[in-house]
């Protein structure tokens, strides 16, 4: 019983194939998806699929790369999406400074306006996070969200990970941490304590061992839980019920 927290399976890559890639995921033991936004098309997606099957649930929000496009328009439309039963958390969102795709002061308002608009809809975050460690902390610092949140596909230090669980945030993680060079997100892996981690696919990207080079899906986030539980010197088992448990008090489920 695995919950892939977080994933794009509204993505075009999936339109060949989408019954069979949920049965494949099925018949792995992932029974629960939660499909994440990243901008007004992809949210609303997002909650047709979490009406359309039981087990799927839906995250609304605007990615960092989307902000130059965001009017008054974009968040009444959110609102009413985030208001759906089957809504659960406010994201993506965030700061991306690695492609800059919209500028870094804009990033930065459009994150903070989500913040608030998840804390009046009653929702946790999801956040991204690429090369951008110090103005995102800076900003959930300034504005820790009441409902909590969760860094997906967490990538920084030990360090700065100790901050980030003092703030009451959860930490994600998805294939980089199958990687032969994931030595930095090992360690936080070993260290995260037992009710502050989640685990997710980022699908269809970052996929993990040993299926690295193709399309990644739901299916896979069990090779996601098996090194976590190597990682920690864990039965899969163990590690995958309270990834569970931790998900479902985060999203409230």
């Amino acid at each position: 019983m695995i919950w892939d927290t977080h994933a794009h399976v509204d993505d075009t890559r999936y339109t060949d194939d989408f019954p069979e890639m949920l049965g494949r995921a099925q018949a792995a033991g992932i029974t629960r998806i939660l499909n994440v936004g990243y901008d007004l098309p992809s949210s609303e997606r997002s909650l047709k699929l979490a009406r359309e099957c039981d087990f799927i649930y839906a995250a609304v929000g605007i990615h960092p790369h989307d902000a130059k496009d965001v009017t008054d328009t974009t968040w009444d439309a959110l609102r009413e999406l985030a208001a759906d039963p089957k809504a659960v958390a406010w994201g993506e969102i965030g700061l991306d400074y690695y492609r800059d795709l919209s500028p870094r002061a804009l990033q930065q308002e459009v994150f903070i306006r989500q913040i608030e608009l998840a804390d009046e809809a009653g929702l946790p975050i999801i956040i991204h996070n690429r090369d951008a460690h110090e103005d995102v902390y800076r900003i959930v610092k300034e504005h820790t969200p009441k409902h909590g949140g969760v860094f997906h596909t967490y990538s920084g230090s030990w360090e700065m990970a100790k901050q980030l669980l003092n703030l009451g945030f959860y930490l994600s993680f998805a294939g980089p941490l199958t990687y032969k060079n994931a030595r930095q997100v090992l360690e936080v892996a070993e260290k995260v304590p037992s009710d502050r981690y989640l685990l997710e696919t980022d699908s269809p990207y970052l996929t993990p061992e040993p299926y690295r080079g193709k399309r990644n899906e739901p299916a896979y986030v069990r090779e996601v839980a098996v090194r976590l539980a190597q990682a920690r010197s864990l039965p899969l088992e163990e590690v995958a019920v309270q990834a569970w448990q931790n998900a479902e008090r985060l999203f409230k489920i």
